[in-house]
């Protein structure tokens, strides 16, 4: 790996740990909530939040999103992360692996099947990459370095126009995430990394072949004000800034696209930051909830902070659970339960 890339990668984290790059706007799902049931008629210790995706059980549905590899640091945050991941039967992905594919050196900071041989785990490349002489050998390469159960391709074109020399080559794109679909031997899972994804858009990636949608829409960590931080002139700085409230919010992702797709397994991620908001984005059409930082956060300090932070996310949402009387995860998207509010 380049000291570019490597550095790349150090800067990513020290910037989402240290410096305030949080969306201003909100991932909308503040403007939900659930009805109270003051009289639930269940009893907690029978709730139940297993659930299953792309045909693996889980324990709770949860994903611990793509975040990070390529340096020692990164791989103590992946070996914490996958710990708790198998121990809770979380799902997780790690980050991109283009420095991997292209340093084999690298590939132990993303390796996690060892440590957590049972868990739902996602390989992930940027699609763009398909632009730059990736194709389907390099995409199968990715998932066969982590014996993953699916392929992320993330979608950045936001990113990429920060990124100093970013890869600004997104014409055709749809074609070759077609090949890739019909090419590799797991699923595709289409994400954006903050900006959200359309409805219109997602009707494209569904024709082209992905099997789940990761709406990762506006509301948590601002990728073009991490890279705005780290911009090395004022012009690119300026950008960032400019554009660190562009996106969809979450919520609004998740709405559209389960209302044109309701069988298209969706994952929402894009600023939830606990329990009652995997509750929301599940009522609101989602499959699995992705959280990114507030893992990113407990991962940097230890072990048993993962633990914590799980503990404490799988609380609030069995919560929000016994308090509309939704004895399981099906229950959340019960008719009038989950209410917007008029303002």
């Amino acid at each position: 790996m380049s000291d570019s890339t490597k550095q790349r990668k150090a800067d990513h984290i020290k910037i989402c740990l240290e410096e305030d790059v949080q969306f201003r706007a909100s991932s909308g799902l503040e403007k939900y909530r659930f009805t109270h049931s003051c009289l639930p008629e269940i009893d907690y210790a029978d709730l139940d939040i297993q659930t299953a995706f792309l045909g693996k059980s889980l324990g709770a549905p949860l994903l611990i999103s793509s975040m990070t590899g390529g340096t020692a640091q990164a791989q103590q945050i992946n070996q914490r992360l996958a710990t708790v991941a198998q121990a809770y039967g979380l799902a997780m992905g790690v980050g991109s692996q283009r420095v991997a594919i292209e340093q084999a050196n690298t590939a132990p900071t993303f390796q996690v099947r060892s440590i957590a041989p049972d868990i739902l785990l996602f390989a992930n490349l940027g699609a763009v990459q398909l632009n730059y002489g990736y194709g389907a050998e390099q995409c199968q390469k990715a998932v066969d370095l982590l014996q993953a159960d699916a392929l992320i391709l993330h979608i950045n074109p936001l990113q990429e126009c920060i990124q100093p020399q970013g890869d600004l080559n997104f014409s055709g794109l749809l074609a070759k995430i077609a090949v890739v679909c019909e090419k590799l031997n797991v699923p595709v899972i289409a994400k954006e990394v903050g900006n959200g994804i359309s409805a219109a858009m997602a009707k494209q990636l569904i024709n082209a072949g992905v099997q789940a949608i990761d709406v990762a829409g506006a509301g948590g960590t601002s990728w073009s004000l991490v890279e705005s931080q780290r911009a090395p002139n004022d012009l690119l700085k300026q950008l960032g800034r400019t554009f660190g409230d562009w996106g969809i919010p979450t919520a609004e992702c998740l709405v559209d696209i389960h209302h044109t797709y309701p069988q298209m397994p969706l994952i929402a991620s894009g600023g939830l930051r606990n329990g009652l908001d995997v509750a929301k984005s599940i009522g609101l059409g989602a499959s699995l909830a992705g959280m990114a930082l507030p893992f990113l956060q407990a991962a940097d300090i230890s072990e048993a902070a993962v633990i914590d932070r799980v503990e404490l996310i799988l609380a609030e949402l069995k919560t929000a659970m016994f308090c509309t009387g939704s004895r399981q995860l099906s229950d959340l998207r019960q008719v009038g339960l989950l209410v917007k509010s008029p303002t």
